[in-house]
């Protein structure tokens, strides 16, 4: 399938190149290119094997340039601050705190018990791991010693640890 699309003349040939050439990020300088062979005249598959990028993608990027120009180029992954978090930084202050304090059923704080303290303190169910995810955003790796042997003999061992290293 040999399609042909086209761009609109927001810039001459010459000028789109001279922008390819100077981008400085690699996916602007992609867009770039792509924008400057359809220009050029080239086909769909022929882009598709000069830059290495899947036709839809073709398809993205030069209706987004014929609409918005030479401001639809480029990675707009910059400017995405992200999501929000689930909870406030006063909140996470607070089950801080609470994770000092201890767990409410008198054992360790776990990713369900964190997402269920979560969803008391915020009215919004959250699965599991992202209790599990605030535990290690905060820091907290509460470790509890292996329990002893209720007929263990402390002599023995010792007396084991120094023969065993010695030899």
């Amino acid at each position: 399938m040999n399609k042909r699309i086209t761009v609109k003349a927001h810039l001459n040939v010459e000028q789109v190149e001279a922008r390819y050439r100077k981008a400085q990020d690699p996916v602007e300088r992609s867009h770039w290119q792509i924008i400057w062979l359809v220009a050029q005249g080239k086909t769909t598959s022929e882009i598709t094997e000069v830059t290495g990028y899947c036709a839809n993608w073709i398809y993205t990027i030069v209706p987004r340039y014929n609409h918005e120009g030479p401001a639809g180029i480029g990675d707009r992954r910059h400017g995405n601050p992200g999501g929000t978090f689930i909870l406030s930084a006063e909140q996470q202050e607070q089950l801080a705190q609470e994770l000092d304090a201890g767990a409410p059923d008198g054992g360790l704080w776990t990713g369900p018990k964190v997402a269920r303290w979560i969803e008391s303190h915020n009215g919004r169910k959250v699965h599991p791991q992202r209790g599990w995810e605030y535990l290690k955003r905060l820091g907290y790796s509460k470790r509890v010693l292996r329990p002893r042997h209720a007929k263990s003999d402390a002599a023995a061992q010792e007396a084991f640890k120094k023969t065993f290293l010695s030899s």
